[in-house]
């Protein structure tokens, strides 16, 4: 088999499976296992497949409507997301009137924030709690709860944006993808984060590296529309989509 036709295959068994083994790989290609890796390390380079130890996956993958509890993500990719929050905070200036969504690494941010004469509004409940206690001018959305990501959501919530235009706002997010932009698993969540960046002059969307090329179920916005403020970026093609600031770089 040519070189361009093991790509090809390669590139169709990963897109079907998602993930795939060296192993699996050698045996589908009847090849071996070496010249499998340096197949893959091409395909790599070449912002095909995602290689990772062992194996490949593919670089856009769709993880449809599964979303984690908070108190399981809260630590994850903490050190990245103490850098993402440690910048973010400092963008905020006195006389902006400032959003905060929901969520692990938008909840970090808080921690950083020092700025008191900014206005701050969110739909997080943990996130409301915590500028209160921090002496901030707080406002929370009214609204339906959700336990999963501790967020407010729902029609309430919609009709109390309406008529706020931010500054800044800083939005969490499940995927990042070329084509789908930034996605979230819920329908309700979505309508929060596509108002919010509607009506803001300077959206920014927090997320470290894992998030890009994942797609969940809900498209809120496309990457034109915002900043993000990430660890570091996989795939240099999203720089042609929007402005994007590594501050792990």
């Amino acid at each position: 088999m040519l070189t361009q036709e093991r790509y090809r295959a390669i590139l169709q068994i990963i897109n079907e499976k998602n993930t795939v083994t060296v192993t699996e790989l050698a045996q589908l290609l009847d090849t071996s296992e070496s010249t499998v890796r340096r197949d893959l390390s091409s395909l790599d380079k070449a912002g095909k497949v995602k290689k990772v130890f062992g194996g490949a996956t593919s670089i856009r993958q769709n993880v449809g409507s599964f979303e984690d509890n908070v108190s399981e993500r809260e630590e994850l990719m903490s050190r990245e997301k103490t850098e993402i929050a440690v910048y973010s905070a400092k963008l905020i200036n006195d006389a902006d009137f400032v959003f905060i969504d929901a969520g692990t690494t938008t909840s970090r941010l808080i921690d950083f924030i020092e700025n008191k004469k900014a206005t701050y509004v969110t739909n997080g409940i943990v996130h409301a709690k915590k500028l209160i206690c921090k002496g901030m001018n707080t406002y929370i959305l009214g609204g339906k709860l959700k336990l999963a990501t501790e967020a407010v959501m729902g029609a309430e919530a919609i009709t109390n944006l309406k008529n706020l235009n931010f500054s800044k706002a800083f939005m969490g997010t499940n995927g990042i993808d070329i084509d789908a932009g930034f996605t979230t698993p819920d329908i309700e969540e979505a309508m929060i984060k596509e108002a919010v960046v509607n009506s803001t002059y300077m959206p920014f969307v927090l997320a470290d590296h894992t998030k890009f090329r994942r797609v969940f179920s809900v498209t809120y916005s496309p990457l034109s529309k915002c900043c993000i403020i990430t660890d570091s970026l996989p795939d240099n093609r999203f720089l042609d989509k929007t402005v994007i600031k590594e501050v792990m770089k």
